[in-house]
């Protein structure tokens, strides 16, 4: 019988407790096909903090370490100086790395370290229930935005592609998407691209994911889908914002 698709070697057994329609289930399944396709499951250390990207130690058959709300980028730093032919990369939310983690992401990117990050943007806090993140979109409701967001009370969404993009020490910038199957796609060759630049010893590599969050935004996840694709895509645009040479497209 000819083998169509099977379980990447980088992926657990594990049952996934994602809630339904939840994009980091698509996530980690494309960063783990990365892993595999080019051959460093035995080399590659994991950071998952706080939120719900912490229980990628349960499905990532690799070393993973749990690091502090916000700290990932640090302790990402001190095992790549401390082990520089490893493969090391940080898995992180929005509620997490552009909240409590603003300063560690600015300034590990400010520094260049040597480190892929993986930055899965919902819009929202997922696993404390639903309330405002630093990157809810104006008028998006949440648990402490019942009205909306209201940028003269909440203030702005953070756009964390754009803010980075002027650091010299990131040499890879990239925001995609996970609303449809190219947007995967695209997702995948990112998340590749990410892990050469690493290998290469080039310098911080970044790529913000839109993903879903069907329980906290109150939509069924092909109604989530596509507001990723309706909304999230026009406030957050899916882009390249920095490639491995240093320029702009």
């Amino acid at each position: 019988m000819k083998i169509i698709y099977q379980r990447p070697e980088s992926l657990t057994p594990a049952t996934n407790t994602y809630c339904p329609g939840c994009g980091h289930g698509i996530i980690q399944k494309l960063i783990a096909e990365v892993i595999d396709e080019l051959e460093l499951r035995t080399k590659t250390i994991a950071i998952a903090p706080v939120g719900c990207a912490v229980l990628s130690y349960n499905y990532f058959n690799f070393d993973v370490t749990e690091a502090a709300h916000g700290r990932a980028p640090a302790v990402a730093t001190a095992i790549k100086r401390l082990l520089p032919n490893r493969i090391v990369f940080t898995y992180q939310g929005d509620g997490d790395l552009a909240a409590i983690g603003t300063a560690e992401i600015i300034h590990a990117a400010a520094r260049g370290e040597n480190i892929s990050v993986f930055f899965v943007n919902n819009a929202v806090y997922g696993m404390t229930k639903g309330q405002m993140a630093p990157t809810t979109i104006p008028g998006q409701k949440t648990t402490t935005t019942i009205n909306g967001r209201i940028p003269e009370i909440h203030g702005y969404p953070l756009r964390i592609c754009e803010l980075l993009s002027s650091l010299d020490g990131v040499v890879y910038l990239e925001r995609t998407t996970t609303s449809d199957i190219s947007g995967i796609l695209s997702t995948k060759k990112a998340i590749k691209k990410a892990f050469l630049q690493q290998m290469e010893n080039k310098g911080m590599s970044f790529v913000e994911i839109l993903a879903t969050c069907p329980t906290n935004w109150k939509k069924n996840p092909l109604e989530s889908m596509k507001w990723v694709k309706e909304v999230m895509e026009k406030y957050y645009p899916v882009k390249v914002y920095k490639n491995p040479s240093g320029t702009e497209k």
